[in-house]
């Protein structure tokens, strides 16, 4: 048996100063909190990270959901062998509607929660003026222990977030209450974005107060309700606490002052759809302890520490710190979005081709209920999805790429184009499925994957040269640089279509019903990925894809590592990898690049180019203080980096399914790698 709580002991983020790129966050999978070095969000103007307080829950659309739909822009049309199919690629002259649909819905960040710090003339205290920071982020309790000095006083402060519920508790002791200096307020921002840059939009509207409507009503002397109003949506905020009270002290402002009586002052803040329940800050902090402890103590863990390699414990460190943030941030009932609770990525949308990097990990990490969470959320966009198809006229679901919590796609000149997303759920059930095989599970998800695999071979066109399916063009890649009317028969969708077409074959056979002939027509006649000069090109046509076009993601690679490469030549595709190694422009690649090149490198049994891979330095392969994947500006937390880091390791470390061995068949056996594991499951 590992020693859990030591392993995780030697990875708790200590915050010894301002980081800007790096606020500590706290959260339940259904809500997120992120906190500067005071522990609430007090100086978000020093942090380049937004200061996030966002919920699956909270969702706005200006001006109400149906202000604009698809009807309002104009939609471009490809030749699809012959038919034309529309795809919402560009806005043509319908700017605001476009960018209306890009935007909305969008999540609302629900409000800041900020400490007021006063010198003894009560003037505010700026944050150069705050000394002797040492701020400790306990993973084994979820708590955040944040200690400073203020105008020579010493303040201790914790949060949390209860295990359950969107609410924050936090307790604060300093000499300063006593004389009234320290005060706690919540300030609300606009609901809209009212940016189309996507860099900018990521920053919460803190004008326009006419756009929103803020009220407060006393339920004690101890606790008081604020009703939050915009459009036609509205939430709840609720205050409880031990001494003071509060104050309106701006149009949507409301502040707590200690009333004096005692150098300690507890509150909680309590965010919900409708009016919340009195939650205690005692309640909240053993909520959180015991939720931590029991999700340390339950599912897989590793250790690394009698590794001699020197980037062993850098590794060990992502490991611990991706398990909190993934299990924060990406284990809820929706898809994340890339940034999770933090901070509005995107719009504050999800991406679907994404959902595999935030979330394939937990099942093989012995947490599959974390994925099953957001899985159930398909059903509910089945109906969207179904539509979404048959207006291209194909049968089935289409998944789309950019959405809401609504499930309607999103325009874009590349999402609509994609397809990579479409298999997804169909690997993710049945992740779910082989760690723990039910006939329940089975019969909840079968819609879900029948309808998705409808749509694969009603997609798939039968190439009578070749005498087998070919998928696009129309079509764009993972690999996003290529044009969606050029592009044809990428490596890893072709792959993945087979794959997720044999997927839903099992179903049918294990439920025990009629197997759809064309999922075994299309299914074994997949056209083979093209390769020239001895490497696989990034599709068909792409004769230029390690020259001009050897950035964004080699996604070519993901034909053989993430699945299993029944239709590569595996020794193509070993001098496809290392022809990657040598060529790509690495600042150009995302975080789950990284490990997706591990997990290629690792089935072909290139131990050492895996750990190469997962541990490369580079802008994009960069791990913060708090755990997070940074990007670059304005995309500081990346967290399909860190579920690819989970599920990379995990299948190093386990194996996968027809592997040689299940100890550690992705490290080197150099003596330099002692990798101790328990609790995980091997990769499909």
């Amino acid at each position: 048996m590992l020693n859990r709580k030591q392993i995780i002991d030697r990875h708790h983020p200590i915050i010894k100063r301002i980081e800007p790129l790096s606020p500590l966050s706290i959260g339940n999978k259904e809500f997120g909190f992120s906190c500067d070095f005071t522990g609430l969000q007090t100086y978000p103007e020093m942090y380049e990270t937004p200061l996030g307080t966002q919920s699956n829950w909270g969702w706005h659309y200006t001006g109400g959901p149906n202000l604009f739909s698809e009807k309002d822009i104009v939609f471009q049309q490809y030749d699809t062998y012959g038919r034309q199919v529309d795809y919402p690629m560009k806005p043509e002259g319908k700017d605001e509607a476009y960018h209306w649909l890009r935007q909305n819905p969008h999540r609302l960040q629900l409000g800041r929660v900020s400490f007021r710090f006063l010198t003894s003339n009560h003037q505010v205290i700026q944050p150069d003026e705050i000394t002797d920071i040492h701020q400790r982020l306990n993973l084994w309790t979820g708590t955040v222990e944040s200690k400073f000095i203020v105008d020579g006083e010493p303040v201790q402060v914790k949060t949390a977030c209860h295990s359950d519920d969107g609410v924050i508790a936090v307790q604060v002791l300093s000499p300063l209450l006593k004389d009234k200096r320290i005060q706690v307020f919540t300030l609300f921002p606009s609901p809209d974005i009212t940016h189309n840059s996507w860099s900018k939009a990521i920053h919460p509207d803190w004008e326009n107060d006419d756009r929103h409507l803020t009220a407060y009503q006393s339920l004690s002397d101890r606790a008081g309700l604020i009703t939050r109003k915009m459009d036609q949506d509205q939430y709840c905020v609720r205050w409880d606490w031990n001494n003071g009270s509060i104050e309106q002290t701006g149009v949507h402002e409301y502040t707590l002052a200690s009333d004096g009586s005692a150098d300690c002052l507890e509150f909680s803040v309590s965010f919900a759809r409708e009016e919340p329940s009195a939650v205690k800050p005692k309640e909240v902090f053993e909520s959180s302890g015991s939720f931590w402890e029991n999700f340390w103590q339950t599912g897989a863990a590793l250790d690394f520490s009698e590794s001699t390699d020197s980037r062993a414990i850098e590794l060990e460190r992502r490991v611990v710190l991706s398990q909190y943030l993934t299990a924060i941030h990406s284990g809820g009932s929706l898809p994340p979005q890339e940034t999770g609770f933090m901070y509005n990525s995107w719009f504050g949308k999800f991406h679907l081709e994404m959902h595999w990097w935030h979330a394939a990990h937990f099942p093989i990490w012995g947490r599959k209920e974390f994925l099953e969470n957001s899985l159930e959320w398909y059903h509910s966009i089945l109906p969207q999805a179904k539509e979404l198809a048959k207006s291209q006229g194909y049968t089935g679901a289409r998944w789309p790429k950019m959405v809401g919590i609504d499930g309607r796609q999103s325009p874009s000149p590349v999402a609509p184009g994609l397809i990579w997303q479409q298999p997804h759920p169909m690997a993710l059930a049945e992740m779910c499925y082989q760690v723990n095989p039910s006939f329940d599970f089975l019969k909840r998800f079968q819609s879900v994957v029948f309808e998705a695999a409808d749509f694969m071979v009603s997609y798939a066109h039968y190439d009578e040269k070749k005498e087998a399916y070919v998928l696009g063009p129309p079509l764009i890649p993972a690999q996003e640089c290529h044009y969606i009317h050029e592009s044809i028969n990428p490596p890893y969708e072709l792959e993945y279509w087979k794959y997720g077409l044999e997927i839903a074959i099992k179903w049918a056979e294990r439920l025990q019903v009629p197997v759809n002939p064309m999922w075994l027509r299309v299914a074994g006649s997949m056209a083979k990925p093209r390769h020239e000069q001895g490497v696989y090109l990034a599709h068909e046509k792409c004769f230029n894809t390690f020259t001009e076009k050897n950035h964004d993601h080699p996604s070519m690679l993901g034909a053989l590592g993430i699945l299993p490469g029944t239709l590569v030549d595996w020794e193509i595709m070993r001098n496809t990898l290392y022809k990657v190694k040598e060529v790509w422009d690495w600042e150009s690649a995302w975080g789950w690049d990284f490990p997706m090149c591990a997990m290629t490198a690792a089935r072909l049994g290139e131990r050492e180019l895996a750990i190469d891979f997962l541990m490369m330095e580079a802008t994009k392969n960069t791990y913060l203080v708090n755990g997070h994947n940074y990007q670059r500006p304005g995309l500081t937390a990346y967290l399909p980096g860190n579920g690819g880091l989970l599920t990379a390791v995990a299948m190093m470390a386990c194996g996968w399914n027809g592997s040689s061995d299940h100890q550690c068949p992705g490290f080197p056996h150099d003596g330099n790698w002692s990798v101790k594991w328990e609790g995980l499951h091997s990769l499909l």
